[in-house]
């Protein structure tokens, strides 16, 4: 069984600035705090098409993720390795996020999109968020009868960490327009 959500946020803040915070939310000291299960960032390859008007860059997310204890037993990790492709598209002002695990695939499936465009409502000034995830847990024998409850327990999990992870783009939008600004945030 597959679960998936979708969930849809307005930042109120031009696409400029929400892509931008997209970039430095790892980065901030104040996020690793908010964002402690992400233990690592890792740019493996960027490729700028300057007559497309695109940047690609692919990164490599490490992630605490602890389940339940006796999936840590079967698994016998609650260490995740993930792969972040990112599209850039300045002309048509999208931003693009696929991300999936590449470890633990045996045992569990993720896979996380986040597309940023200016909100049709006020294209200049908002930014409008929809992201989908889709979470599958591979049924093994020993697993079998927990598999719909494991999936929904990632699933609660990762609405949590999405939360979190609007709280800290909120927080780099608003440092970013006092940094523009002139004033320290």
């Amino acid at each position: 069984m597959v679960r998936a959500y979708a969930q849809e946020h307005t930042y109120r803040h031009p696409w400029e600035r929400v892509t931008s915070a997209s970039w430095r939310k790892f980065a901030d000291p104040e996020n690793k705090r908010i964002l402690s299960h992400i233990l690592e960032v890792d740019t493996l390859n960027h490729k700028l098409d300057s007559q497309a008007g695109k940047l690609y860059t692919t990164r490599a997310i490490t992630i605490h993720a602890p389940g339940p204890w006796f999936v840590r037993k079967i698994v016998g990790q609650d260490i995740c390795h993930c792969v972040e492709s990112t599209v850039v598209d300045a002309q048509s002002r999208s931003m693009q996020l696929a991300t999936r695990n590449i470890s633990l695939q045996k045992y569990i499936e993720v896979e996380e999109k986040i597309r940023y465009d200016p909100h049709p409502d006020n294209p200049n000034g908002w930014t409008i968020c929809r992201q989908e995830t889709s979470i599958r847990i591979k049924p093994l024998s020993a697993l079998a009868s927990m598999a719909e409850k494991v999936e929904q327990r990632c699933v609660e999990k990762f609405q949590q960490n999405s939360v979190k992870g609007r709280e800290v783009m909120e927080r780099m939008c608003k440092y970013l327009e006092a940094e523009s600004t002139g004033f320290s945030a």
